[in-house]
């Protein structure tokens, strides 16, 4: 990825608030790759354990996969959000570039991952599996598509297609909280809630993706060059 020169000035305040929210999500997913990594690595085996056991059976039947899932998961939303930081792209320039790769390389794996859990760890049925299937596919296109447009050189699309597969990845972190509400009502069983659960989540996430885009984004005509990433 190359240094992006063509962003417009974005008031403090807004920003500060979008990186709030996204350091949190961040922190969120984190916790939750953390947590299920230990669960499938070493078990719990208390019997309060035994609800989030019963549910966290797919994983476990499947750990290998998972695993392959959760942890280029965990390196990818620790290291996207410097790429969005001025000051590392203009003083470390190669390492923002090599990180970029990284990066993609990374999000192909917890794409295509993700596509494979979908039909062997789904919670929430059919209505999980269509939220995860069309989700994982539009992180897999967004990272096509900002790929794609570095190599050709155009900066402030690359940027916006970035912030896009953002705004999928931390999707599964906007659920948790959705999630924790649901069983909070206590009116619905998880088979039940947890497909709508992603839908808003992943939906939520993407779209204040899209809000910022077109908040603090440069026009859609300046795509000036810069060296090839």
């Amino acid at each position: 990825m190359s240094q992006p020169s063509t962003t417009l000035p974005v008031p403090k305040r807004p920003a500060r608030l979008v990186w709030t929210l996204t350091l949190l999500l961040c922190a969120i997913g984190l916790i939750v790759a953390v947590r299920r990594t230990y669960e499938l690595v070493s078990p719990p085996e208390h019997p309060r354990f035994a609800a989030g056991a019963a549910l966290n059976a797919g994983f476990a039947a499947h750990r290998s996969l998972t695993l392959l899932h959760i942890l280029p998961a965990a390196l990818f939303i620790v290291l996207m959000p410097l790429q969005f930081v001025g000051r590392i792209r203009t003083r470390h320039l190669a390492w923002h570039r090599w990180s970029g790769r990284l990066l993609i390389a990374l999000g192909i794996i917890v794409g295509t991952s993700a596509l494979a859990m979908t039909y062997t760890t789904p919670i929430g049925g059919v209505n999980e599996i269509a939220a995860m299937t069309l989700f994982a596919t539009l992180f897999i296109i967004f990272l096509t598509m900002g790929f794609w447009n570095i190599r050709q050189r155009r900066i402030a699309r690359h940027r916006e297609w970035m912030i896009r597969a953002f705004g999928v990845a931390l999707g599964i972190a906007t659920t948790r909280p959705i999630v924790a509400l649901f069983f909070a009502v206590g009116r619905l069983t998880p088979h039940e809630f947890f497909g709508t659960a992603f839908w808003l989540g992943f939906t939520l996430t993407l779209l204040g993706a899209e809000m910022w885009i077109h908040y603090s984004g440069s026009p859609s005509g300046s795509n000036a060059e810069a060296e090839e990433g």
